[in-house]
C-alpha cells in the first residue's frame, strides 16, 4: 500500500486533479462542499493521506488522529453517506497512477479505507457539539502593515484549552478554513483574542486582516489539541514564540495568570525586526503586572534595534540555565527547531519540550488542511 501510494504522490498535482476530477463527476453534489478555487485544497488529500499511511501500522497514533478529523469534517457538511463516494475516487486514483494495480491491491485498499471511514463516522456521531460556532467581531485592530488582532465573541460558549488551535472561516473566503490558537485561556465571557498575520498568497489570512471588520461573524471549527500543555505540572517555564506564535504562549501566561500553580514564567519572543514585534505594548503592559513572568525581546536582522540581537534559540541560552523548565516553543518551523536543538544540547530532557510549528499557510495541525496564516 505505501508502495502505492508512492506511485501516486510521485505524480504530482496530477493525482489530486484526476481525484477531484472523479469525484466532482461522479458525485456532483459533493463539489458545494469545497472552495470554489481548489487552488489551495486540491494537495490537502494526498498530505492527509499520506499521514494515514505513514501511520498505518502505527494504531495508538493513527486512531486518535481519525477520531479528531471525524469530529472537525462536521463543520465541512460531510456525513457518513459522503464517505463511499470519497472512496471510489480515492482507489480510481490510485489504480490509475499504478500500472501494476491488481485485485488483492484493491482489496486492501478498499478494507483499510473501510477502517478508517468507520473510525471517523462513529467519532463523528459520538459528540453533542455543533459543527461550528458563530461568533462576531468585537473588535479589530491593525497592528504594522500586516498583523491585525480580532477579538471574537461566539454565540453559544465555546470550550477550549490552553495552546489548542481551532479553525476559522469567513464568509469573504467561504469554505477556506484556518487554523489559530487563540491568545487567551477561556473566560468567563467567552471572549476570544485571536492573532493573524497576512500572508502572500494567503487568502484567509489577507481577508482577516484587511477586509474583515466590526460586526463580521465568522465560523469557528471545534478545538484541537497539539501543543499540549501540561496544566498539572509546577515547573517554572520558558516560553519562546516568533510569529504569531506568540498567540498560544500568551494563552499559558494567561492561564497561570488566573489559575496558577504560582510559578516563574520566562517568555522570550523574537523576530526579525522591531517593527515585527506587533505585540510589544501588550507583553510589556503583562510583564509590569504580573511580578513572576519575565519578557525578552530580541531581534535577528535589526542591527540599529537596543534590543538582544540574534536568533531567539541563542538568546534564549544567554539567559539559562533553562534545564528544571517545562519548555514550549511555538513559531516558524526553522525557529522552532533551531530552539529545540539549542535547549536539547542545554541539556534540557526532551520530553519536557512541546512544540508547535506555524507555517505561512496553515493547514489543520494533524493532517486535513491554511499550523499558520
Amino acid at each position: 500500500m505505501r508502495a502505492n501510494f508512492a506511485k501516486a504522490a510521485a505524480a504530482g498535482d496530477d493525482a489530486p486533479l484526476y481525484f477531484y476530477a472523479h469525484l466532482f463527476l461522479a458525485h456532483p453534489e459533493t463539489r458545494s462542499m469545497f472552495p470554489v478555487s481548489m487552488a489551495h485544497q486540491r494537495d490537502r488529500l494526498f498530505a492527509a493521506l499520506g499521514e494515514v499511511v505513514a501511520r498505518v501500522d502505527d494504531l495508538d497514533s493513527l486512531v486518535p488522529i481519525l477520531q479528531q478529523l471525524g469530529r472537525d469534517h462536521r463543520k465541512f457538511g460531510t456525513v457518513a453517506a459522503h464517505y463511499p463516494a470519497v472512496g471510489a475516487s480515492l482507489l480510481a486514483t490510485l489504480e490509475h497512477f499504478d500500472p501494476e494495480w491488481d485485485s488483492a491491491l484493491a482489496a486492501d485498499w478498499t478494507a483499510a479505507y473501510q477502517l478508517v471511514a468507520q473510525v471517523m463516522v462513529e467519532a463523528a456521531e459520538s459528540v453533542d457539539d455543533p459543527p461550528w460556532w458563530d461568533a462576531v467581531v468585537v473588535a479589530h485592530e491593525r497592528r504594522a502593515f500586516d498583523f491585525a488582532v480580532l477579538r471574537l465573541q461566539p454565540k453559544e460558549p465555546l470550550d477550549f484549552a490552553p495552546g489548542e488551535s481551532i479553525s476559522l472561516e469567513t464568509e469573504r473566503r467561504p469554505r477556506l478554513w484556518r487554523y489559530y490558537s487563540p491568545a487567551n485561556a477561556p473566560r468567563a465571557d467567552g471572549l476570544l483574542e485571536i492573532h493573524v498575520k497576512a500572508h502572500d498568497g494567503g487568502p484567509v489570512s489577507s481577508a482577516l486582516v484587511r477586509q474583515v471588520d466590526v460586526g463580521d461573524v465568522l465560523r469557528l471549527g471545534p478545538p484541537v489539541g497539539h501543543l499540549a500543555f501540561d496544566a498539572g505540572s509546577d515547573r517554572d517555564l520558558l516560553l519562546v514564540g516568533g510569529g504569531t506564535g506568540l498567540a498560544a504562549l500568551k494563552s499559558l501566561v494567561d492561564h497561570v495568570a488566573h489559575n496558577g500553580p504560582a510559578r516563574r514564567v520566562d517568555l522570550f519572543v523574537g523576530a526579525r525586526t522591531e517593527e515585527h514585534l506587533y505585540d510589544r505594548t501588550d507583553l510589556e503592559r503583562l510583564a509590569a503586572e504580573h511580578s513572576w513572568l519575565s519578557v525578552t525581546l530580541a531581534v535577528s536582522e535589526d542591527p540599529w534595534s537596543s534590543l538582544p540581537q540574534g536568533d531567539i534559540g541563542e538568546v534564549v541560552l544567554r539567559g539559562g540555565p533553562w534545564t528544571s523548565r517545562d519548555v514550549y516553543v511555538v513559531g516558524p518551523g526553522p525557529m522552532v527547531d533551531d530552539t529545540v536543538a539549542r535547549l536539547a544540547q542545554h541539556g534540557v530532557p526532551a520530553t519536557r519540550i512541546r512544540t508547535e510549528v506555524f507555517a505561512p499557510s496553515r493547514p489543520s495541525p494533524t493532517v486535513d488542511g491554511e499550523v499558520t496564516s
